[in-house]
């Protein structure tokens, strides 16, 4: 099992490839969510840049809503018993993120209006790697 940093110092070499914040951070735990990275690639591919580059919620966090719906879920189509769970501990995740940068929003975290950069995007998925860990790695 890959440790964090191990999974942090990827993210130059996946996003060097290409890779978009969202893409970059789901990948990072295909070992974990039992998944091969070219699903979740595919999966993640319209998050970047604020979701579609539409500058909305950061697609390092919603790459960790996504990684926590396959952890957490039961999958069960019937009963859908872990949704309130689920739901909890993504708001709980985006919580540490936005402690940690100001926002969760993609245009106030590059600062497209206000021209004060809260986070780079590398910084992003830094963040949303190490949060996404202290979950998936620790729980």
């Amino acid at each position: 099992m890959k440790t964090i940093e191990e999974r942090v110092a990827e993210i130059k070499e996946k996003h060097g490839k290409g890779y978009n914040c969202a893409q970059v951070v789901l990948c990072a735990y295909a070992d974990e969510l039992g998944m091969d990275e070219e699903t979740l690639f595919r999966i993640s591919e319209g998050f970047g840049a604020g979701m579609g580059g539409m500058m909305e919620t950061c697609g390092a966090v919603t790459a960790m809503f996504m990684a926590l719906g396959l952890a957490n879920s039961s999958g069960d189509l019937q009963a859908c018993d872990t949704k309130a769970q689920t739901m909890g501990k993504v708001r709980e995740l985006a919580a540490k993120f936005k402690e940690k940068n100001g926002s969760i929003v993609c245009r106030e975290l590059k600062g497209i209006d206000t021209g004060k950069v809260l986070r780079s995007c590398d910084g992003c998925i830094e963040d949303g790697i190490r949060i996404l860990g202290e979950y998936l790695l620790n729980d």
